[in-house]
């Protein structure tokens, strides 16, 4: 179902049961699996590869070139995941060598005018809100939520089930379950409505809630608050993750 004014490599590979819109443009290394809809004058550069079921709204651009000097035209990748929702005017660039690709899951809707840059890897069912900035080798966790406008650094990471509020500048890692707001960007508590919503047991959403208290919002230091709720007993397995998160990162946890 390839409208008539798209222009479509022939060294594309189409899947079935796709559809190209009007002025859409499929350049030659291009996958598009089965059921995708790529709507008019949207953009699928060299790399592009659109999983099952995506949609890719009016001009999007997905797989250009990465905004990146030391970027010499190696063949790369930019991926979009199953029944991801790309909207109008977001852009997906490709990997550099430094990885390859630039990755976005499964399920994820990515808002208008929101910019996936370079190596990034976003996870599975995360929205990324209008206006969203992703640097290079940002990291997204599952089901982390971006407020409209949002700005993540280069090589910052959002855990899963973050909730950052809009226009927020985000410059160090963000830990799982974290809500975000104000400027400069500071945790002000859990994503406590979230996590309710996606099964969370009250039992386990109080003992996040309780290593937050201990660790980021009272009287100690990032360190000495995980000592100090280490101390009390051993945690469930949804805070191992997080201490485990914080010990791993490389830029620092927010506060």
């Amino acid at each position: 179902m390839i409208h008539s004014t798209a222009v479509v490599s022939s060294k594309a590979k189409i899947g079935n049961s796709v559809k190209i819109g009007p002025f859409a443009v499929v350049e030659d290394n291009v996958e598009i699996a089965d059921g995708a809809d790529i709507r008019t004058h949207a953009v699928l550069c060299n790399g592009s590869r659109i999983g099952a079921d995506a949609v890719i709204f009016p001009n999007a651009v997905i797989g250009a070139e990465p905004q990146d000097l030391k970027y010499k035209g190696e063949p790369t990748l930019a991926i979009i995941g199953e029944r991801t929702v790309v909207r109008e005017c977001a852009t997906v660039n490709r990997g550099t060598t430094y990885s390859g690709e630039a990755r976005v899951g499964s399920d994820c809707l990515i808002m208008a005018y929101s910019h996936v840059a370079h190596d990034c890897v976003v996870g599975d069912n995360v929205i990324l809100s209008n206006g969203t900035q992703l640097a290079g080798h940002v990291s997204i966790d599952d089901w982390a939520i971006l407020g409209g406008m949002v700005k993540v650094v280069q090589f910052c990471r959002v855990g899963k089930h973050v909730m950052l509020g809009a226009d927020v500048k985000i410059t160090k890692d963000v830990p799982h379950y974290a809500l975000v707001g104000r400027e400069p960007a500071q945790i002000e508590g859990i994503n406590k409505i979230g996590l309710r919503r996606r099964g969370f047991s009250n039992q386990t959403i109080g003992e996040i809630e309780r290593f937050f208290d201990t660790v980021f919002l009272g009287k100690y230091n990032t360190s000495e608050g995980i000592a100090e709720f280490l101390r009390l007993g051993t945690p469930i397995d949804e805070v191992q993750e997080i201490i485990d998160f914080i010990r791993s990162s490389k830029k620092g946890a927010l506060r």
